[in-house]
């Protein structure tokens, strides 16, 4: 009885993380850029003696769906979908963070950004001079026509990267960071595309079906660590009879 009270118990926090995962995903479902997360966990031995047929299952640092969402045409000359693979690098919490959401903006100290975040550049940090016109090719160079000048003026180039998904997890701004907490390298061959916005990569339906399922088996778990009490209260009983 103790050993299925404590398999349902393990199997059942599994559960809950894993909806917690789910109703996440679900309400970032119209978040441009968002990259749904993957719930992760391991199988872990419970040390000590007489524990050796215990296992817990640990939740792990959530893994991140890289998969392409759909291209959104805005017509802003400032948004921008990455085509194919390849992250916007911008300054983070705690050093460099990357993300998918190529909406730029620029604020009232000329720096440019994305959701409040300095976009970075070759150098760091991304500030611009005053301009009457901008203009970013599709690998991330920027010109601008400075005020009253007659020609426009290479300024910087955007940081694109491209790091695969196992090396990425998510900080608390829900921005992309690698998982050693090293910069990466700049990737020539990550190409944007002017006018567009990407859509995050959800499937609402596959998400909703996945947490009806797992509000089932979470019911069924719940059932079996009843059951295991009511066969230990059963058992107990017998005991004191005797």
């Amino acid at each position: 009885m103790d050993r299925l009270g404590y398999t349902a118990m393990t199997a059942a926090s599994r559960t809950m993380t894993a909806l917690a995962v789910r109703s996440n995903n679900l309400a970032n479902v119209n978040t441009p850029g968002f990259r749904s997360d993957l719930e992760q966990s391991v199988s872990v031995p419970v040390q000590g003696y007489g524990y050796d047929s215990r296992h817990l299952a640990m939740a792990q640092s959530n893994g991140v769906n890289l998969a392409a969402g759909a291209l959104m045409a805005t017509g802003r000359d400032m948004d921008f979908a990455i085509k194919g693979p390849g992250l916007i690098a911008v300054q983070g919490q705690d050093g460099e963070a990357y993300t998918r959401h190529g909406s730029l903006q620029v604020d009232a100290d000329m720096q440019l950004t994305i959701n409040g975040r300095a976009v970075l550049g070759e150098g760091g940090p991304i500030v611009l001079p005053q301009f009457d016109s901008i203009r970013i090719a599709n690998d991330g160079r920027i010109s601008v026509l400075p005020r009253g000048e007659p020609q426009m003026v290479e300024v910087d180039q955007i940081k694109l990267v491209d790091v695969p998904a196992a090396q990425l997890s998510k900080d608390n701004a829900g921005l992309l960071v690698t998982r050693d907490g090293m910069p990466a390298a700049t990737d020539e061959n990550v190409q944007l595309a002017s006018g567009f916005l990407e859509a995050s990569n959800v499937s609402a339906i596959d998400e909703l079906v996945g947490t009806m399922s797992l509000s089932r088996l979470f019911e069924t778990q719940v059932k079996m660590m009843k059951a295991a009490e009511d066969l230990s209260t059963a058992g107990n009983s017998l005991i004191r009879a005797n």
